[in-house]
């Protein structure tokens, strides 16, 4: 057997065995929080851009904590917001957006192995029911605003420099 031969069946051997479906799904704008540096909980958020067919996120991983589960907010009994596990994932509809975002769907991270501390980063294996897996490193960025996520339509600058609010507990 050539060289040749064997270069080129290794290659096509490793093109088929990546997901099909990866190149159509692009990360933007990631990143995690918690709400205080002694915080066993934390939070990542993320626009999930589906360039392609329709795909449902259905898991999520990392080693950043002991339990790391896709969540989402409910209104409960009198009108209280309340945080629910979504064990079927979340939908993302072809040439979509899905937004993982404060007060709405978000990556949870229960029991941290470490505190988040601004500029590190996490990393996160994202599972697509058709892109399959998907690892993004997610920077740690404790001063972001509620409300300061990107704009996909606009290209603006984001402020980072304004005054932190805790509001993690009351906007998880």
């Amino acid at each position: 057997m050539s060289f040749t031969f064997r270069t080129l069946a290794a290659t096509a051997a490793i093109a088929f065995a990546l997901p099909a479906f990866a190149a159509d799904i692009e990360i933007a704008d990631p990143y995690a929080r918690s709400a205080s540096p002694t915080s066993k909980t934390g939070a990542a958020f993320m626009q999930i851009l589906n360039h392609g067919e329709a795909d449902r996120l259905v898991g999520v991983a990392s080693p950043a904590a002991d339990l790391v589960q896709l969540h989402t907010h409910i209104e409960g009994e009198g009108g209280v917001m309340k945080m629910v596990h979504v064990e079927d994932g979340f939908d993302l509809p072809a040439e979509s957006a899905l937004s993982l975002e404060r007060g709405g769907k978000h990556v949870m991270f229960m029991g941290l192995t470490a505190p988040l501390a601004q500029g590190d980063t996490v990393p996160i294996t994202l599972t697509f029911e058709k892109a399959g897996d998907m690892t993004v490193d997610v920077p740690v960025d404790l001063e972001r605003q509620p409300g300061a996520e990107m704009d996909m339509d606009m290209d603006h600058d984001m402020d980072h420099d304004k005054a932190h609010e805790d509001d993690m507990g009351d906007s998880e």
